[in-house]
């Protein structure tokens, strides 16, 4: 394997019906990545939309590492079968694959990086952990926060944005990439120095 090579992948659900959702912030952040190495998504036998190129800067000027951009062209629940080939085809091991996903678990517009642990009932990852055989991987999480009143947590997700929130989604999700950007340039232990200690 060479370890300059990142998988970073983007959970969502394909499909114009989801692109605004709240499960769908991981796959908004990937856009914002892929607008910053200046390439667009293409088709892989994967089952998975990919941008295979260079993102950030290391010291001297040198560009950064080598990045894979994923984003699995099945629904959340089965995101794992794209996950494992495209690891497979680009030999990257787990401890070189980066998810980005939506967390009710913490506040709207948070960030929050993290290697390994459980799944917290989220479909995507248990689906991912399952296919590669461990949970020994690092998630960027974004905040999206609990429901309203009793809303059922499976209809929130599947909900957009409010229209006040998307400015502030629109900062958020730069945000998120810039952290994207520390995991692959500086490691994911400095990126949680950095990250896991702002609100």
């Amino acid at each position: 394997m060479s370890s300059d090579v990142w998988l970073v992948i983007g959970l969502g659900n394909p499909g114009r019906t989801y692109e605004g959702n709240r499960h769908n912030v991981g796959v908004m952040v990937l856009d914002v990545l892929a607008s910053r190495m200046s390439g667009s998504f293409t088709q892989h036998k994967a089952r998975a939309a990919v941008l295979d190129g260079r993102l950030g800067t290391l010291p001297g000027g040198v560009p950064g590492p080598r990045v894979i951009l994923a984003r699995p062209a099945t629904y959340m629940n089965t995101s794992g079968g794209p996950v494992a080939a495209l690891m497979q085809f680009y030999d990257v091991e787990p401890e070189n694959l980066l998810v980005v996903h939506d967390e009710l678990d913490i506040p709207e517009h948070q960030l929050r990086l993290k290697r390994g642990g459980g799944e917290g009932g989220h479909n995507g990852l248990r689906s991912i952990s399952s296919a590669i055989g461990t949970r020994d991987y690092a998630r960027l999480r974004v905040g999206v926060g609990r429901p309203p009143g009793r809303q059922d947590p499976a209809d929130y997700v599947l909900s957009d944005f409010a229209t006040a929130q998307r400015e502030e989604l629109g900062v958020t999700l730069q945000l998120a990439a810039d952290a994207v950007g520390d995991v692959v340039t500086q490691g994911l232990l400095a990126s949680q120095n950095t990250w896991n200690t702002r609100d």
